[in-house]
């Protein structure tokens, strides 16, 4: 995972993307080791919640130019297979991802961000999809997640026009939930990621691959996922050990995860 550090700061594991001397673009070296990371914070007990960044003064500035500008169309669709797949399996980790974006967020930048259950911005950041203005589509998820996240106008405005935006406008589009000063960014990720840890964690993950399921389907099935999940939870030891703290009024809570 030469492209990819993993640390752990408690039950929080921090995966940074570092190639800073191509602004953290994403090759298919970046990609294999990004796959890698998050099969390995997956695997990992003692991580929770994942909190994703880039090295310096670039998020993601996109996938890497140079090495598209040699692709045959096989070549990108072998590329965008990769990519795509990178992107689900990191949206559909068990354990929930905050993007802390440091800047540049642009094609496979804003792409990768996307694929994140919460995005928390630097004032610095930039997002876009410029695409078109090279000539190709967005081909990690853009046109997919782009328009679930802010709608269809919104998500065509910016991939037709190739328009960058920046970290305030991202958020008053839903596309960011927070924005803060750069200075105080990670401090913040890492606020946000130990109060989802100090949650039972059954309790949080099936919540999480509810939403992730419910928002490709029905009201109808989505709410049959919902009764699953609330069912498996009403069986864990977090529940009693929940209900009880309410019921007694104790602040301090000891979840098992169990």
């Amino acid at each position: 995972m030469g492209f990819v550090k993993l640390e752990k700061q408690g039950h929080v594991g921090i995966m940074t993307i570092d190639r800073q001397e191509a602004l953290n673009a994403l090759n298919s070296a970046v990609l294999t080791d990004l796959d890698a990371a998050i099969d390995q914070a997956e695997q990992d007990s003692e991580i929770y919640v994942v909190i994703l960044t880039g090295a310096g003064r670039s998020f993601v500035a996109g996938a890497d130019i140079g090495e598209m500008k040699e692709f045959s169309s096989i070549d990108g669709k072998k590329f965008g297979v990769h990519g795509g797949n990178v992107f689900l399996k990191l949206e559909n980790m068990s354990k929930p991802v905050i993007a802390a974006v440091n800047g540049f967020a642009l094609g496979g930048g804003c792409e990768l961000s996307m694929a994140c259950d919460i995005r928390l911005a630097s004032e610095k950041a930039k997002f876009g999809q410029p695409e078109v203005g090279l000539g190709i589509t967005p081909g990690f998820g853009g046109t997919q997640r782009l328009p679930r996240i802010v709608g269809i106008s919104k998500a065509m405005e910016l991939i037709l026009t190739a328009k960058v935006i920046g970290a305030a406008e991202a958020k008053a589009i839903g596309l960011v939930s927070e924005v803060y000063p750069p200075e105080e960014l990670m401090g913040k990720a890492m606020e946000m990621a130990e109060a989802i840890c100090a949650n039972a964690q059954i309790a949080v993950c099936e919540s999480k691959r509810c939403i992730r399921k419910g928002m490709q389907t029905d009201i109808y099935t989505g709410s049959s996922f919902e009764a699953e999940a609330f069912g498996v939870t009403c069986g864990t030891q977090d529940k009693d050990e929940g209900m009880g703290a309410f019921l007694e009024k104790r602040a301090e809570k000891h979840f098992q995860n169990k």
